[in-house]
């Protein structure tokens, strides 16, 4: 049977675990306990090392920079209504951060985890972001990595991506899960 690439998006943050961010790292740990995976991947960013390390899989876990948030450059740390304030209509799909990651370099590194993932014997673990992940997904199933906008997806949640057959499709996504 082949592989599925289990996607981890961190907990609540603001811009650190929230309590209650936490809470649900660790619903998350004791719901994949005992669960091998063959790799287990993590971004660098803090929010995401974190929720691994809660989840029960910071030792075993490799921090891969490819799995880094999208680089929002000069928007870094602002929301939307406070960018479409000065930019009505802007979206980051669509039209990107001056100074910051194009989509098809987020794309890029989206399809290297990918591949990497490919070639572990077993289920991969990916300890992640909302975007990176959702263009991951896009990337996955052959789509533009644009198509990420269509996949919303919460904090704290679990969404795997496998096969049907030979088809590369979302087997779950967007799991709020409990220990």
């Amino acid at each position: 049977m082949p592989y599925e690439l289990w996607l981890i998006r961190h907990g609540e943050t603001a811009w650190s675990l929230t309590d209650t961010g936490r809470a649900k790292a660790a619903d998350m740990g004791r719901y994949l306990a005992g669960r091998p995976f063959a790799l287990v991947l993590a971004s660098p960013m803090l929010r995401a090392r974190d929720t691994c390390c809660l989840a029960g899989f910071g030792d075993e876990a490799q921090i891969d920079p490819n799995l880094c948030e999208w680089d929002y450059g000069d928007y870094e740390g602002l929301t939307t209504p406070q960018i479409q304030a000065e930019r009505p209509g802007w979206s980051l799909w669509r039209d990107g951060a001056p100074n910051g990651e194009s989509i098809d370099q987020a794309a890029a590194r989206a399809r290297a985890v990918i591949a990497r993932s490919l070639e572990a014997p077993g289920d991969v673990a990916l300890f992640a972001h909302g975007h990176i992940l959702r263009i991951l997904a896009a990337c996955w199933l052959g789509l533009e990595p644009n198509a990420g906008r269509l996949f919303a997806l919460s904090t704290a949640t679990l969404s795997t991506l496998g096969y049907e057959r030979e088809a590369r499709v979302i087997t779950s996504w967007n799991l709020s899960v409990s220990g």
